[in-house]
């Protein structure tokens, strides 16, 4: 996930490590746990596959330098790779990549964003389904835990609902002389 979301950042702006980091912190943190010990070796492999370059060292205070790295033609293919890629992971994974996702949908068509939140309100209401045939327990504070997993899952589809909704009215609107070229 964190591979996909600074493919994304660098898709807008050469960025060093610590600007990434703030990226990082200040769009997804409810989405991702960012820390310098991934950043940096994650950057070298990326590197080293190709899929982004070091463009500049930047002077900084205490006569350290900082990389500063920019997205190549194979990193933006690897991250739209990505970007509709299906994973069959956690439930928590999902969720927080798909809200990675959603933070760079603008870089999509929009029948990609069609099937991507198709697919997240799909995995959502399965897992809906999940929790209400789950005992219910006699334990006070799991029967609370339970039923605030049911809530948070509600949320999502609606929220998933709206977005679908959105997204299906502009696609929509987009004359059929361009959709049919997507």
């Amino acid at each position: 996930m964190l591979k996909l979301a600074v493919l994304g950042l660098l898709q807008r702006e050469p960025l060093n490590g610590y600007r990434l980091k703030q990226q990082l912190e200040m769009f997804m943190s409810c989405s991702i746990c960012v820390n310098y010990g991934a950043i940096y070796p994650l950057l070298k492999r990326m590197e080293e596959q190709g899929e982004v370059i070091l463009c500049a060292e930047q002077g900084e205070e205490g006569g350290h330098c900082a990389k500063v790295y920019e997205i190549t033609p194979l990193g933006k293919n690897t991250w739209y790779q990505e970007m509709l890629a299906y994973p069959h992971e956690s439930w928590v994974n999902a969720r927080s990549r798909f809200l990675i996702k959603f933070f760079f949908f603008s870089h999509l068509l929009p029948k990609e964003r069609v099937q991507l939140i198709e697919h997240r309100l799909t995995s959502c209401k399965l897992r809906l389904a999940e929790k209400k045939a789950l005992e219910v327990t006699d334990d006070l504070y799991q029967a609370k835990v339970q039923k605030r997993a049911v809530e948070v899952i509600k949320s999502e589809i609606e929220w998933l609902v709206e977005q679908l909704q959105t997204e299906q009215l502009q696609l929509a609107q987009t004359p059929t002389s361009i959709r049919s070229a997507e």
